[in-house]
C-alpha cells in the first residue's frame, strides 16, 4: 500500500465524519423547529380578526409545554404576555418564529431571525412571487438570507402545521 492508499482512507473517514456531524445539526434544526421549546410570533397582536391573533391564540393552547414569545414594536403586552419588540431582546434562545407581517417587512426579519440563531421559521405572510416581480425579488432576498445562515424556512404563504399530541397548531 502506498501513501495516496492512506491519505483517501483519511480524507474519506473525515468527510464521511463531518458529514454526519452536518446530517446531526440539519436533524437537530429540524426537531426544534417541529418540536419548539421557544416560539416567538413576529406579528403579534390582540386585534380582533388579525392573523396574529389568531397564531396567538392556538399558541396559548400549549403554553404550559412551551415558552410563547410575542414580538410586536408597538405592543407591551398581548394576551397576558410580556411583548418583545425584536427577537433579538427575547431572554432565551428561540427554536422557532413564525412571522405574520406585511411581505416587505419579512426579509429583515428573517435577516433578525438569522442573527439570533433562531433554528426555524415560519412565514405565515403572503405577497412575494405569486404577486409578480416585486414580490419574487422578496423571496429572493429570503432565499439569500436562508443560506447565509443556514435557516430552516418554511414558507413564505405558508398556512402554517399542525401536531396535535405537542398542542401545535399553526396558525388557526
Amino acid at each position: 500500500m502506498d501513501i495516496f492508499y492512506y491519505i483517501e482512507t483519511i480524507h474519506k473517514l473525515i468527510y464521511n465524519h463531518v458529514s454526519l456531524l452536518c446530517l446531526g445539526n440539519l436533524m437537530s434544526s429540524i426537531i426544534k423547529m417541529f418540536n419548539p421549546k421557544s416560539i416567538a410570533l413576529i406579528g403579534a397582536t390582540e386585534r380582533e380578526g388579525s392573523v396574529g391573533q389568531a397564531i396567538m391564540k392556538n399558541l396559548m393552547m400549549g403554553k404550559d409545554k412551551r415558552s410563547i414569545y410575542p414580538i410586536n414594536p408597538k405592543r407591551d403586552v398581548v394576551m397576558g404576555l410580556k411583548c418583545f419588540a425584536h427577537i433579538k431582546d427575547v431572554p432565551e434562545h428561540v427554536d422557532l418564529a413564525i412571522i405574520a407581517t406585511p411581505s416587505n417587512t419579512v426579509p429583515s426579519l428573517v435577516e433578525e431571525c438569522g442573527l439570533a440563531n433562531v433554528d426555524g421559521v415560519v412565514i405565515i405572510s403572503a405577497g412575494f412571487r405569486e404577486i409578480g416581480e416585486e414580490g419574487a425579488k422578496l423571496e429572493d432576498e429570503i432565499k439569500r438570507i436562508q443560506v447565509n445562515y443556514g435557516i430552516r424556512i418554511l414558507g413564505p404563504n405558508c398556512l402554517g402545521f399542525i401536531r396535535p399530541p405537542s398542542v401545535l397548531t399553526l396558525p388557526s
